[in-house]
């Protein structure tokens, strides 16, 4: 495993992501993580083309009005992962009223009006279309852009779902859409390259994607998920919170720190992000913390510090959730907030 962020970067991308600048503007290669809500869309772009992976949801305008704001008229390519409407929602409007040069889809048939709908509008545009599969290398100027996954198509969408890997000087980006931890170990079984800088969580940071055995094989710098604030999915898991703070990789989520833009002339990256957030890696485990350290979660006074402390004697927690229906006075609402605070965790938990 290469060696983490060094003390210099974190400096660096603190003050970044406090909105001091970048030395790298204008610069090389930019990834835009969409702060899309409770869905997806990322934007790979230089002075020579645009490649947007998929296209939010079908409730919003934001990718359009994002690509407008940037000037975007014409995207080269358009990679929708898989025909979920949290990842094509927008797209039909987007191939509309955009020049989008080529499509790639999985050739999973969904059943959906949005699904049909987005379908008739490709049909009706000049765009190419295509079905990647694993093996397949596209180059976009200095940009190289691997498949992963899928192999075939099969019956489970997520399975189909198209996983891709960018490759730009010395930095890499890794894509995976809504892959879940079967086509993880199939890409490994397959001895792809997966390594990557900057890697995307899988799945919007569930516990369905982003294995232990995955996470060790991309030895990712930092990794960036994109989730919704105060989702109904939990998003992201606590099992993978934990899981990277053990492993001590940053991770940078939409719900706290907005948009998230990575710029990179191919030697060196840096993160911006449109409001800030906390890089803080520091846990407060229900199970192990003091009776001190839990009243530094939020919401968590002397009196529900003693009711955790007495809870986890009875039985440990196994995620941050469990406060909701453990805790008395802790509820949808004040669970939201000590997630987003970032600082309650539960260590070595395990996939359900």
């Amino acid at each position: 495993m290469r060696k983490r962020l060094s003390a210099a970067l974190l400096v660096l991308l603190l003050l970044i992501a406090a909105g001091c600048g970048s030395a790298l503007a204008g610069s090389g290669l930019e990834v835009h993580y969409i702060d899309v809500g409770q869905a997806e869309s990322t934007l790979l772009r230089t002075a020579d083309f645009a490649i947007l992976i998929d296209a939010g949801d079908q409730k919003g305008t934001q990718v359009l009005d994002y690509l407008r704001r940037l000037g975007v008229d014409t995207i080269d390519l358009l990679v929708l992962t898989h025909p979920h409407a949290d990842h094509i929602g927008q797209a039909a409007e987007i191939v509309r009223e955009l020049k989008v040069k080529e499509v790639w889809m999985s050739g999973y048939e969904h059943t959906t009006t949005l699904f049909e709908g987005l379908l008739d509008a490709v049909l009706d545009s000049d765009a190419a279309y295509f079905e990647p599969r694993t093996g397949g290398e596209e180059h976009f100027g200095d940009l190289t852009l691997q498949v992963l996954n899928p192999v075939r198509l099969s019956s489970n969408l997520h399975e189909t779902c198209i996983v891709l890997r960018a490759i730009y000087g010395e930095v890499s980006f890794l894509f995976t859409g809504d892959a879940e931890s079967s086509s993880e170990r199939a890409m490994l079984r397959e001895g792809l390259e997966v390594q990557a800088r900057i890697l995307q969580l899988g799945h919007h940071g569930s516990r369905t994607s982003s294995s232990l055995e995955f996470l060790l094989a991309v030895d990712p710098d930092l990794v960036i998920y994109s989730a919704g604030v105060g989702n109904d999915y939990g998003h992201p898991h606590q099992e993978v919170i934990d899981r990277l703070k053990i492993l001590g990789i940053p991770s940078f989520g939409t719900e706290q720190f907005g948009t998230i833009v990575v710029k990179t002339d191919g030697m060196r990256y840096e993160l911006e992000t449109s409001r800030p957030g906390s890089l803080s890696q520091r846990c407060v485990d229900l199970n192990t913390a003091s009776f001190e350290e839990l009243q530094e979660i939020i919401h968590i006074g002397p009196e529900r510090a003693l009711q955790i402390v007495g809870e986890r004697a009875a039985r440990p927690f196994r995620s941050v959730d469990e406060l909701r229906h453990r805790i008395e006075g802790i509820g949808e609402n004040r669970l939201q907030d000590i997630k987003a605070q970032g600082l309650a965790c539960v260590k070595g938990v395990t996939d359900d």
